[in-house]
């Protein structure tokens, strides 16, 4: 399959799995304006795939995910002003504030229709660890290393990770990692809940194709989906009901589907499910279900 061709990443789809690799080795692939453009661009084309069943984000190199922003402009790399003055003018919302590019980023992975898995080879500091918080399942090399290091270099969190973090690892993890800004190691990040799991470097994309593969080959691509967006978007509901609404919405609709009657039959027959629906071409007339959310 053709995949389009971008400055700063790779994506590459075979068999159900998207790739997407940052792809700056000579900048230990820092993130810049045209990173963000890019993999919000990849994301587009998976969410589009119905054939894609799950997409893989890794760094290329042995050295890095991702070092964090492109510092090369100096003093001046996080001043919104100065930016546009070197021609990237940025996104701003409708009265002229400047939007954070990382969070623009963050914000269309929550949105992604399919999982997200993060494989992270190497360094992950600054806006490569909060780019890596709304995937779904993070896996690290035995080499990785993690730092929020914002208050380091008189900024503060960004890429909407006060969200993401604190429901990921907890306040008080969060905020120990951030108040200090210190780098730590995988371990430390499994301990904390960051990761999912740690590989030796050579295992670590395999592992990360054979949890694709798991989910591609065994589950409904439809009720993945639905999974995706009910369990992330529930973390921030105010009352279980708001859950037992949606579900109760999407267990009715489902109940009904071709792939439900597959699921049903392909266990009682005692075979792998082959089930038929596709995203987001079968996704139910419901969805998305919650309220649109605008920058304001």
């Amino acid at each position: 399959m053709n995949d389009p061709t971008y400055e700063t990443i790779r994506l590459e789809r075979s068999k159900g799995v998207a790739v997407v690799t940052l792809h700056r080795p000579d900048k230990m692939n820092a993130f810049n304006s045209q990173m963000m453009l890019d993999l919000m661009n990849a994301f587009d084309v998976t969410d589009r795939d119905g054939d894609v069943g799950a997409v893989i984000v890794t760094g290329s190199g042995e050295r890095a995910f991702c070092a964090g922003a492109d510092l090369s402009a100096g003093a001046s790399t996080f001043d919104a002003t100065a930016r546009q003055g070197r021609g990237d003018p940025g996104k701003q919302d409708e009265i002229g504030r400047q939007r954070d590019g990382g969070g623009r980023l963050t914000l269309r992975i929550f949105d992604s229709l399919k999982p997200v898995i993060a494989a992270c080879n190497g360094a992950a500091v600054g806006v490569g660890v909060t780019m890596q918080l709304p995937m779904d399942i993070r896996l690290a090399s035995s080499t990785a290393r993690y730092g929020f290091v914002f208050n380091r270099r008189g900024i503060n969190p960004e890429a909407a990770s006060s969200w993401f973090l604190p429901r990921l690892v907890g306040i008080q993890q969060a905020l120990d990692w951030c108040y200090t800004g210190r780098v730590f190691g995988a371990e430390e990040a499994k301990t904390g809940g960051l990761v999912h799991a740690i590989h030796e470097p050579q295992d670590l994309l395999p592992a990360a194709h054979r949890l694709a593969r798991e989910i591609i080959d065994n589950t409904a691509p439809v009720s993945t989906t639905l999974t995706r967006q009910m369990m992330w978007r529930m973390m921030g509901a105010d009352h279980p009901m708001e859950a037992h609404k949606i579900d109760s919405r999407a267990i009715n609709s489902r109940g009904k589907s071709k792939d439900a009657a597959e699921g049903v039959t392909s266990f009682l027959e005692k075979r792998p499910a082959a089930f038929p629906e596709k995203v987001p071409a079968d996704l139910p007339d419901f969805f998305p279900w919650w309220s649109e959310r605008t920058f304001s």
